[in-house]
């Protein structure tokens, strides 16, 4: 349905700028081939308000794709990339596709994500999350910086176990969603996040 939306919405568009880019002004006579720095700066402005409304169309359309590919919860979409990465590569990429690495706010996003990721990748028993202490040890904070009021540790496995030399978070599918630190260069596969306008 979106992709043909796009396509007529161009269509129309641009018949309705030829219109009235070709319509005499009212309060002077037409002379063909003469504008006025107004009248350009008009079609330009309307253009630029066209390219707007197409961006923003595109990442609706790439945004909607996503979605049919992960799930919608909690007013975001989530992704798992079964493609193993070290936490910065899995961060870049979902950066790339216009998301970030998935950051739990609460329990219920956490419940959220281990029953997707348990769904999505069988098998599969752990997920690069967008948590680090990577700056300051201890200090826990999601990939825009930002400190977490939130947070699932296994503390049956003592997590997080305070070492500088782990300071990126996983997500264990195998422990019912709990959370531990890991070597940042260790490969993972991991969940994207992206936000739903």
């Amino acid at each position: 349905m979106v992709r043909l939306v796009l396509p007529i919405f161009l269509v129309l568009c641009i018949s309705l700028l030829q219109e009235t880019s070709c319509l005499p002004s009212r309060t002077r006579k037409a002379v063909p081939g003469q504008q006025t720095a107004a009248e350009d700066d008009d079609v330009k402005s309307q253009l630029e308000k066209l390219w707007e409304e197409v961006n923003s169309l595109k990442e609706i359309q790439a945004l909607q794709t996503v979605c049919l590919r992960g799930i919608k919860a909690h007013k975001k979409c989530y992704l798992t990339i079964e493609e193993p990465k070290h936490y910065h590569e899995a961060n870049e990429d979902c950066i790339a596709q216009g998301g970030t690495l998935a950051t739990p706010r609460d329990v219920n996003e956490n419940n959220e994500l281990n029953n997707y990721a348990k769904r999505s990748a069988p098998g599969s028993k752990d997920f690069w999350i967008g948590v680090a202490d990577i700056v300051k040890e201890g200090q826990y904070v999601d990939v825009n910086s930002m400190p977490i009021s939130y947070w699932n540790w296994d503390r049956s496995k003592k997590q997080p176990t305070g070492t500088k030399r782990e300071s990126c978070v996983v997500l264990s599918v195998a422990a019912q969603g709990k959370w531990y630190d890991e070597v940042c260069r260790s490969q993972k596969k991991y969940i994207c996040e992206y936000l739903i306008p």
